[in-house]
């Protein structure tokens, strides 16, 4: 009886298994083949990460750009090089000498490739600048009065690229396409607040530009619609002062906000400084300015003839990765990129970080096919495939750093970018994932704990559905409850 017992739950096991699979792999044929999808370039993988096999897929290698999903890579790979702990320094130098309360020389800002500095996500209103404070005091420490040079800003750990290969023109002068630099402040953004009238099609005014930008030349073609939402776009390229406004905001607004980026962060963080100096009772002789402009580049031996006046630690990784997965920053991933090629090499340009990246995960999973060209998934040139997404999350499942990577992603109907997916259904509360869009490009990739107790590692991409973002929206859900059941 017992051997017959036991036969009868391993078929049980079995059908159980089977059917799951079968009812998966349905929900993967209704979501290829549902209206839509006729002319789209799909990849889904879903994966048991127990049995540690595909249970459903399709086009299961075929790259695709995937929009913000690529941020699982440069997260997790900042985690497992840099760890959970690692804090980016930004020094303030003294070059010179002091001569009865004047300082004979400059002040030089190293940056360290701390995206934190000054950021919103991290300092409320009013207090992005409270990390110059304890310079202010080491400086009037020292005795000084007065600064017979001006303050540097260097960022150069970076290099100067601006944006990473791949970044479209249209994308580069918005919040969301400000780039990394070793020398970050204020998320790299600058704030454009719009007065509409009540007529449509007419120019609105400019009300104010947030912060200061020294040399910032706006031309605004922005008018007024009866249309609803932000419809406005800025252009203008890294480094460039000229920025362009064009587009629509509704009608009838006292204070519209629309984010740009800021052309140049070492710039503007010597800027900052200088103000903040003379507002403290130090005068600054010269005008700020940053490396690039200069055309000096930080080197070692040009630090070691400086002196050491004060370290500002940032932000935790941990921290800055959870924010970064949590509210899709573009930013922060750069920024991870970078670290990890500035760490691992001396060299903080994104060519370089992906030089680091291939390294690490060529060790680990099979890479063939896979391209990378920014941390943020920005650029369309990426490639990469379901398949690709399933073994990276496959591998971080057993890291070192699978808990502190885990945290980072938003829950379904719960937190950052998912929070009202799958929201009151199936998936709420059990799925952990990486959300990614952008025109005509849409992506999920994450875990599941399904209610049947199994464990998945999954990933959807769609290039070039035919119907609305809300419709597709609604198929992706459909799939992912799908898994949250089986």
């Amino acid at each position: 009886m017992k051997i017959v017992s036991s036969l009868l739950l391993i078929l049980l096991i079995i059908s159980n298994f089977a059917f799951s699979q079968q009812s998966l792999t349905n929900a993967v044929s209704t979501f290829t083949n549902g209206s839509g999808m006729e002319h789209a370039s799909v990849s889904i993988e879903i994966y048991d990460l127990d049995s540690k096999s595909t249970v459903a897929s399709h086009n299961t290698n075929l790259t695709l750009p995937t929009a913000s999903t690529a941020k699982l890579f440069s997260t997790a790979t900042a985690l497992e090089i840099l760890g959970p702990d690692y804090r980016a320094k930004t020094r303030l130098y003294v070059e010179g000498y002091v001569e009865d309360g004047k300082l004979i020389g400059n002040l030089w800002i190293r940056g360290g490739g701390d995206p934190s500095l000054g950021s919103k996500y991290f300092n409320s209103p009013g207090h992005e600048l409270d990390f110059m404070k304890p310079w202010i005091d080491s400086l009037k420490n020292m005795g000084i009065t007065s600064i017979s040079g001006g303050v540097i800003g260097d960022g150069s750990e970076f290099g100067y690229e601006g944006a990473p290969d791949g970044w479209n023109w249209v994308d580069m002068g918005n919040y969301y396409g400000a780039g990394p630099s070793g020398l970050t402040i204020y998320d790299n953004l600058v704030r454009y607040t719009f007065t509409s009238g009540s007529t449509p099609g007419r120019v609105v005014k400019v009300k104010s530009i947030e912060p200061e930008v020294p040399g910032l030349i706006y031309h605004n073609y922005v008018k007024s619609s009866k249309r609803s939402g932000d419809n406005a776009y800025l252009y203008g390229g890294p480094y460039a002062f000229d920025r362009f406004g064009s587009g629509t905001i509704p009608i009838n607004k006292s204070a519209f906000l629309v984010k740009g980026s800021l052309p140049d962060p070492e710039l503007q963080c010597a800027h900052e400084l200088t103000e903040l100096l003379q507002s403290n009772g130090i005068d600054v002789m010269e005008e700020p300015h940053g490396c690039r402009s200069m055309e000096v580049f930080s080197k070692s031996t040009d630090y070691d003839k400086r002196t050491l006046v004060a370290t500002h630690e940032g932000e935790s990784l941990q921290a800055i990765i959870k924010e970064t997965n949590h509210r899709s920053v573009n930013l922060f991933a750069e920024h991870m990129l970078n670290l990890i090629g500035y760490e691992e090499t001396g060299n903080g340009s994104t060519a370089s970080g992906i030089g680091v990246f291939e390294k690490h995960w060529n060790a680990k999973i099979n890479t063939s096919g896979l391209h990378l060209n920014d941390g943020s998934g920005l650029s369309r040139s990426n490639a990469i495939s379901a398949h690709h997404f399933v073994q990276f999350l496959e591998a971080m499942n057993t890291s070192s750093q699978k808990d502190a990577f885990r945290k980072s992603l938003p829950v379904a109907g719960e937190s950052g970018t998912m929070k009202y997916v799958c929201r009151n259904a199936a998936g709420h509360g059990r799925i952990a994932a990486k959300s990614g869009s952008m025109t005509r490009i849409k992506s999920y990739s994450g875990y599941v704990d399904s209610k049947t107790g199994k464990h998945y590692a999954f990933a959807i991409i769609v290039n070039n559905y035919s119907g609305s973002s809300s419709s597709l929206k609604t198929k992706f859900q459909a799939l992912m409850n799908a898994i949250s059941v089986n």
